[in-house]
């Protein structure tokens, strides 16, 4: 079989979780159905110069325009040119390496609207920038995602959006893209801040087994800058693929071993994210993109699996159909962050997200810093050895003794216990004296605090300078051209 690699994952001293047999057998299944899918029907490459270039590199047509029909040999000598770890970097070129047994980062996500003091209306510019500078400071949001602007026209609002992003924060940042006409200035953009790979990209598959011209463009725009970027596929059981979950990787799989293959072929060794934890569910009674349920807990494990099968980093996405920091949102964003943790992800979005992946909370975001700091303490377990055992001390304070002024309790207590930020854990009479606040309001209040304080974006004047007349001057371009 031309895949060697996945199917032989390893494990060892360097951290690597083999998989079990079961997990095996269940990744070699959904891996030889995409490669099925892959050869008959194939997969619509709606770029034409990608789908010659495919025909001519070995792929075969499809029985309809620009179907390709890509062998499981060319599939697996494409895809053993994709490097197992991908580096992202913040604003200093501090570099986070994921791979597929790393410990998961957690990002924000996209959006269109925002909810915040009970207000919800459409996401603008000077929301960005609060948004951008609020993640900034909670501890555990490793990236700033992109967000739709209402007040920038579509072509222009990846290049404004990263504008502000780099202006706000000094974190990893991505790249939400809405024209590959902007891939341009925002290669001079990354050459403005620095050469690391301090912004990545991505794009989905618009399936079933389909890659829109749009995606491509953008792949094709990007390449050979070593930009990393995320091959999403988005099926969605019961609509765009089989309502089974395994048929739904199947489809899904497939999808983004198609996106990897012209990843790879427009660059080898581009660093690329497998994301297959975007799939959705959909309701038949409400006929929603489920996003907050079990199963998308379910598909969200077997992108990790399958990373882990690919030896490649994985991706997923945490959200709810809640409308409001709530009961629901917490249930199900608890249950999300942890249960996609413990699969082994990689990269987890999410943070902040409402509504079924259209809203933006700055209240949820800090509620999602919480959640996601108490499942890092409960993943970090209880080690086991002569100082935490502590015999010596116990021994020491004898029978009916007291541990409080102890040294040992000094030296440990810090990173023994889990001390929330927002939580609260005061008595009642001090609850009522600060005004019986629910969790939600506590979280407005900091959300406000946190927007409101300054950030050190690493940024200097005049790359400042030279980042806004790139943006302005393409944003004029695009409003000439009646964008």
């Amino acid at each position: 079989m031309a895949v060697a690699r996945p199917l032989k994952p390893r494990g060892g001293p360097d951290g690597r979780r083999p998989l079990s047999g079961a997990e095996l057998n269940q990744a070699t299944r959904i891996h030889e159905a995409s490669l099925l899918l892959l050869e008959n029907p194939g997969i619509r490459i709606e770029h034409e110069d990608l789908y010659n270039d495919l025909i001519r590199r070995g792929a075969r047509p499809g029985r309809s325009a620009l179907v390709a029909r890509i062998p499981r040999a060319m599939a697996g000598d494409y895809l053993a040119l994709c490097p197992p770890a991908v580096t992202l970097t913040d604003r200093k070129g501090s570099p986070t390496v994921l791979t597929s047994h790393s410990e998961p980062v957690f990002w924000s996500a996209p959006g269109l609207n925002l909810y915040q003091n009970g207000e919800h209306r459409r996401f603008r510019s000077e929301d960005m920038a609060c948004w951008a500078r609020l993640l900034d400071h909670l501890p555990s949001v490793h990236a700033v995602f992109g967000v739709a602007l209402d007040d920038v026209p579509p072509p222009a609002r990846d290049v404004a959006g990263l504008r502000t992003m780099a202006k706000n924060s000094s974190k990893h940042l991505r790249v939400l893209f809405f024209s590959p006409d902007s891939a341009e200035v925002l290669l001079d953009m990354k050459q403005v801040v620095g050469p690391h790979p301090w912004f990545s990209i991505g794009f989905t598959a618009h399936g079933p087994l389909r890659w829109t011209r749009l995606a491509l463009d953008v792949f094709r725009r990007t390449a050979g800058h070593g930009i990393p970027a995320t091959i999403n596929g988005e099926p969605m059981a019961g609509a765009s693929a089989p309502v089974t979950l395994a048929g739904t990787a199947a489809v899904g799989n497939a999808e983004i071993l198609a996106g990897l293959v012209v990843n790879q072929m427009l660059e080898p060794g581009r660093p690329c994210i497998y994301n297959f934890g975007l799939a959705h569910v959909f309701d038949m009674k409400t006929a929603i993109a489920v996003t907050g349920g079990p199963e998308n807990a379910l598909l969200a494990h077997l992108s990790a699996l399958m990373g882990r099968f690919y030896d490649l980093p994985s991706a997923s996405w945490v959200s709810t159909e809640a409308m409001s920091p709530d009961s629901q949102a917490a249930l199900e964003k608890t249950f999300g962050f942890q249960a996609h943790a413990a699969s082994g992800m990689s990269c987890i979005w999410g943070v902040g997200q409402l509504e079924s992946e259209l809203t933006l909370s700055p209240a949820q975001a800090v509620i999602d810093d919480e959640i996601i700091a108490y499942t890092r303490r409960y993943r970090r377990g209880v080690p086991v050895d002569a100082e935490t055992l502590a015999l010596e001390v116990t021994q020491s304070v004898g029978i009916a003794g007291c541990f409080l002024d102890h040294e040992h309790t000094l030296a440990h207590f810090r990173q023994e216990l889990f001390e929330p930020r927002l939580l609260y854990r005061k008595r009642r009479d001090a609850w009522n004296a600060e005004g019986s606040k629910s969790l939600s309001e506590r979280a407005e209040k900091r959300a406000e605090e946190l927007m409101r304080l300054p950030v050190e974006t690493e940024l200097t004047g005049d790359q400042v300078k030279a980042l806004d007349h790139l943006s302005e001057r393409y944003l004029m371009k695009q409003k000439s051209q009646g964008g």
